[in-house]
């Protein structure tokens, strides 16, 4: 389901995105959205260098403009152990709104670029294998089914 807007950046919001980098970090991420957490809220952190002082924080992000393809293999914390090719845009141009209040602009290449398209996504109530076709989110659902009974990791049903 899609997020709500952030109102207005308090001091509930500013814990909020600290919590969410600290879990990005624990998780080994690069890129956490709120609603994974279980906020429905327009809110991301990214760092895809994972260096510790570079992360992002996003309020309220919009894509202005995407450009050129680039295919990758993604993976999401909300679905661990799954892993899939997916087409993106290799160019973005974002705007939002940082944890200052103030506008904030973000043209990026690459791997922020295919960051930053994956966390709108979950804003938007997108998973990465939604962008796949309908036969493979029906593979990547099966083996989801059988990883969690320990099919697929020679153990009995």
């Amino acid at each position: 389901m899609k997020a709500r807007p952030v109102d207005a950046v308090t001091q509930d919001i500013r814990r909020l995105a600290r919590d969410m980098i600290d879990t990005m970090y624990d998780r080994d991420g690069i890129g956490l959205a709120a609603p994974q957490i279980g906020q429905s809220l327009q809110l991301f952190v990214a760092n895809p260098s994972q260096e510790r002082g570079r992360e992002m924080v996003v309020l309220n992000p919009v894509v202005e403009s995407a450009s050129g393809r680039a295919t990758v293999t993604e993976g999401c914390l909300s679905l661990p152990n799954v892993w899939q090719r997916i087409a993106r845009a290799a160019r973005v141009r974002l705007s939002g709104m940082d944890l200052s209040g103030q506008p904030l602009t973000i043209e990026a290449e690459g791997l922020l670029a295919i960051v930053l398209q994956h966390e709108v996504d979950h804003l938007q109530g997108c998973l990465f294998v939604d962008h796949l076709p309908w036969f493979r989110r029906l593979w990547v659902r099966d083996a989801r089914r059988f990883l969690r009974h320990g099919v697929l990791r020679g153990s009995q049903p």
